[in-house]
């Protein structure tokens, strides 16, 4: 058993010879050496350099025997063919590059068997010693062998001179056939192929065949080229005469910047892994720049699309890493409350990182302004490890800013969605749609209608953009909406989007977020830290219930912001070093508080009830005043009321008048009196179907003398029977009423199923009555006739 050495691999030790009657194989790639010509090889693999430098050493020969399968690393006698060829080295050179030797055929032999116990693979042979044969018919296939291989080496580009030179001296058949097979193009199995046959006339048919087959393909290839030769266009000559002029151009000095230009966009090209499509109207693009004059007005259209192509990220992904507990971590961060929905986003996360490649559904998120929407959209960018891209819809009113201007325009451009993509740099962000109720419609077309194949994941996997006319895939794209309004989106785009309400904040909420992220924010702008200025709760409660009446926390912190600039005004002049803001302090910094508790003077008497209104920007009361005077009967409505409260005002009083004398009101004296029904803020046009029972509930107050609870609210919508409709917007109402300093509020009973959506604080400080009639609404909003006279 021999050892080996471990730097060089060959057999330490000088008393291991090798037995005479075997041979040292090295296994080849894809090369096949026939006998009697020279070939350089490279050697790399320990056990194949280690073989050569026995054989150097040891002065011997090697069998070169090709491998069945190329990609095997380590062969071993399975892996081998039976037939190779003896050579004897030449040249044995260690370079930087590994090591390489010249090798000289000898001759074929037939492996018999391996022996084992050697670093290298060493086996007994059998030489295969050549025959000549001289025949006839020998000598009329080596003239026919000679013709063909010297018809051949003339079809070919630059051949050697020596070469033809050989195979003109070569007399001998078998010397012939082996010196064809070699230098003719053939894969390595059919090399080993001809190396095996041993009989002289196979081999030379063999050989024969192969050149016959080869000299016709190179006769084809010559007629072809020949052909297209003589049928160059016109177009063609151009451009070769077109070449030569840059070439001269070049060699003057000029016209080498335009050139450069063109071979880097044409790298651009080459390395911005552009789907096929794209790529061939790249360099249908390119030729066309190619053969315009930089003066020609089309020049910089067409610079400017094919900038446009090779700018997008065709292949360009972000690697994301989604961790669901850092997600919240996150999300609890950022956003302060809305457990709810911080719980349907970590759902949409922990489904798209157990499925990639599913299609998840697109987020819509609904609410009053300043509630937190946008920032939701970048806490999920941040918890995904994608970039954040925003483009906002409001007022978009062309198809062209959806899908891209048509080429054919000055200005074209593509459309908001590409072009936000460009930006970003990756074709898997999270890309918010804004102000997706805004969209509007115009003779350019419908942008919603456009919006529709952006969102379907059906469609946008082929997006096709007007200005770029090739498809992009939008598939990878994370798409999150928003909107103030569910109902002004339009049907089938709602429907491509799972809607998710932010309906706004408790009072207490806003104290909260504002000690959290607006406080720090404010300072940060005004380049004050916490030692600086600092406001109290009891400030910041009364920020929050006497200066604003919101939704959101926009003016909130604007209000704050006008704090911290009047605390950087006084520290800067060196009035003082530190600002403790409190209570007593917001009239002086702020003004007289803008919001005052007007529920008692305005209940204070009879005919004014307290109605809960839904708005875009959130909830709101609204104060529904009746008086009575003499007349005709007449039912007067004041305060820009639309359709919709001018019905319920008239479904309220034909209410009233039919139960007139169950209720112990004068009929007759009610239908000589004008009722007059007015809601203040008459500069606000104010619609919506959840105001008939504070309107019955104010026309009752009036014509019974009695007034309403002072700290009550109440929405809902009635019938000419009494019945008390369902509404909506019960989380909005209920959280205005919490902010106006409500206590009691008259729900319509159908409206149970909206009572997981109020806040816990809401529920806890609120008395709730789910009311079925009107009569209940009645008995429960008026006070009685003793507490009203006195």
């Amino acid at each position: 058993m021999n050892d080996t050495d471990s730097s060089t691999g060959t057999t330490s030790g000088s008393e291991h010879r090798l037995p005479d009657d075997v041979l040292i194989i090295v296994p080849m790639r894809n090369v096949v050496l026939f006998p009697e010509l020279v070939l350089p090889i490279s050697v790399g693999r320990p056990g194949s350099v280690a073989a050569v430098q026995e054989a150097v050493k040891s002065g011997r020969s090697l069998g070169l025997v090709l491998q069945r399968e190329a990609d095997v690393t380590d062969p071993g006698p399975d892996d081998l063919y039976s037939v190779g060829t003896m050579a004897s080295i030449l040249r044995y050179i260690v370079g930087e590059d590994g090591h390489s030797l010249i090798c000289h055929g000898q001759s074929r032999f037939r492996i018999l068997n391996y022996i084992d116990g050697y670093p290298f693979l060493l086996a007994r042979v059998e030489h295969i010693s050549p025959r000549e044969i001289h025949d006839p018919e020998i000598e009329a296939r080596l003239l026919t062998l000679r013709s063909q291989a010297l018809e051949a080496l003339q079809l070919l580009p630059q051949t050697p001179e020596e070469l033809i030179r050989a195979v003109r001296a070569i007399d001998r058949p078998a010397l012939l056939a082996d010196t064809i097979a070699g230098y003719l193009d053939l894969t390595p199995d059919e090399k080993q192929e001809i190396l095996e046959l041993t009989d002289l006339r196979a081999r030379m048919e063999r050989v024969q065949q192969r050149l016959d087959y080869r000299v016709e393909v190179l006769r084809l290839s010559q007629k072809i080229s020949q052909r297209t030769q003589e049928s160059m266009s016109e177009r063609q000559r151009e451009a070769v005469l077109r070449e030569q002029l840059r070439s001269i151009q070049q060699e003057l000095g000029e016209g080498s910047e335009h050139d450069e230009e063109l071979r880097a966009l044409e790298t651009r090209i080459d390395e911005a892994d552009m789907p096929e499509e794209a790529e061939s109207q790249a360099r249908r693009e390119l030729a066309r720049l190619a053969r315009m004059p930089e003066g020609a007005a089309e020049y910089t259209m067409a610079r400017t699309y094919l900038d446009w192509l090779l700018e997008l990220p065709w292949s360009s992904l972000d690697e994301e890493h989604i961790d669901i507990t850092a997600a919240r971590g996150i999300l609890d961060a950022d956003h302060y409350g809305l457990e709810r929905i911080k719980k349907r986003i970590l759902e949409h996360l922990a489904i798209h990182k157990l499925n990639p490649e599913g299609r998840s559904p697109i987020l819509c998120f609904v609410g009053p302004p300043g509630v937190g929407k946008t920032s939701l959209g970048q806490s999920i960018a941040r918890a995904m490890g994608r970039k954040f891209i925003r483009a906002s819809l409001g007022g978009v009113h062309d198809e062209a800013e959806i899908r891209g201007h048509r080429r054919t325009y000055i200005g074209a451009l593509p459309g908001n969605i590409l072009q936000g993509l460009r930006k970003a740099g990756t074709r898997n962000p999270v890309f918010m749609l804004d102000e997706m109720d805004k969209l509007g419609a115009g003779i350019q077309g419908d942008p919603a209608s456009a919006m529709l194949e952006v969102l379907d994941p059906e469609q946008n996997a082929t997006f096709r953009d007007t200005y770029l006319g090739v498809p992009f895939d939008l598939s990878r794209v994370m798409f999150i909406a928003t909107a103030n309004v569910l109902d002004q989106i339009p049907g089938p785009l709602r429907d491509r989007m799972e809607v998710i309400e932010l309906p706004g904040y408790t009072a207490e909420e806003k104290v909260e977020i504002a000690r959290r992220y607006l406080i720090a924010r404010q300072r940060q702008a005004c380049g004050l830290d916490e030692t600086r200025l600092t406001l109290t709760d009891a400030a910041l409660y009364q920020l929050v219930t006497a200066y604003t009446r919101e939704a959101g926390v926009r003016n909130l912190e604007r209000l704050i912001g006008a704090v911290a600039r009047h605390a950087a005004v006084r520290i800067a002049e060196g009035e003082m070093a530190a600002l403790a803001v409190d209570t007593g302090d917001l009239a002086t910094i702020l003004g007289a508080p803008r919001f005052d508790n007007e529920l008692a003077m305005r209940t204070s008497v009879p005919g004014v009830a307290t109605g809960l209104a839904w708005t875009p920007v959130g909830g709101d009361i609204l104060f529904i005043e009746a008086s009575r005077a003499e007349g005709s009967g007449r039912l007067i409505l004041t305060g820009q009321l639309g359709d919709v409260m001018k019905e319920s005002a008239q479904t309220a009083l034909s209410l009233i008048r039919a139960r007139a004398t169950e209720l112990g009101l004068d009929a007759r004296q009610l239908g000589q009196s004008d009722i007059h029904v007015h809601v203040p803020a008459g500069a606000i046009p104010k619609d919506g179907p959840s105001a008939g029972i504070a309107i019955h509930t104010a026309l009752m107050s009036l014509l019974t003398g009695r007034c309403v609870h002072a700290d009550l609210a109440m929405t809902g919508e009635i019938t000419l029977r009494g019945l008390v409709l369902p509404v909506g917007g019960i989380k909005e109402k209920v959280l205005a009423a919490q902010r106006a300093g409500i206590h009691t509020v008259l729900l319509p009973a159908r409206n149970r199923r909206d009572w997981e959506d109020i806040p816990e604080q809401a529920r806890e400080q609120l008395t709730f009555h789910w009311v079925e009639h009107i009569e209940e609404v009645t008995r429960l909003a008026l006070e009685e006739p003793d507490t009203a006279d006195a």
